[in-house]
């Protein structure tokens, strides 16, 4: 079966995002070692899940060509299949990704059962939310940066019952942001 990951950045008091979605905390330029580290944790990956609100900027802006990423990996985050879920939306107006509404543990235990590689979730928020309260990750990849904002979108927000997680990993990386690889512990 395939594993469904969770990457994400967040401040070291846990948000995603501050009050309003800004997102002007998250440490750059990054360097080498950490973009050697996304490269390999995204390398199994052919299917992205996005949250609608997330998509209408991450699609279009990887289309276009963001500045500062190399041609390769434009080219990948552009040809890998994207599910974007949306309980508004009823078709895609996006090239290579549909849009899946209803029940999320249904569509996630549907993809993860088709063959293939990885699965990989970026946000929004209540995507998040719900993968997490709801333990559809495999692995939760939390990439926090150096920065508190005191108020925001948390990480882990109505998660419901306590979850244990267990610690795989921690990388430092030079432009200071610290990864925290966990994959739930599950009775």
């Amino acid at each position: 079966m395939r594993k469904f990951k969770l990457q994400v950045q967040t401040t070291v008091d846990g948000y995603m995002a501050g009050p309003n979605g800004e997102m002007d905390w998250m440490a750059f330029p990054w360097t080498a070692d950490i973009n050697n580290y996304i490269g390999a944790l995204d390398e199994p990956v052919d299917c992205i899940m996005l949250g609608r609100k997330l998509a209408e900027g991450f699609i279009p802006a990887w289309a276009a060509g963001p500045p500062g990423e190399d041609q390769a990996a434009i080219d990948k985050m552009n040809k890998t299949y994207k599910v974007v879920i949306s309980n508004s939306l009823t078709e895609s107006p996006w090239d290579n990704a549909v849009v899946a509404g209803g029940d999320l543990t249904e569509i996630v235990n549907d993809l993860k059962a088709k063959p293939g590689g990885d699965i990989i979730a970026y946000g929004g928020g209540t995507l998040v939310r719900d993968l997490i309260a709801k333990e559809l990750l495999d692995e939760i990849h939390l990439f926090v940066n150096p920065n508190a904002i005191g108020a925001g979108m948390p990480v882990f927000a109505n998660v419901g019952a306590q979850q244990q997680l267990r610690l795989v990993n921690a990388q430092p990386f030079e432009c200071g942001i610290t990864a925290l690889h966990y994959e739930p512990k599950r009775s």
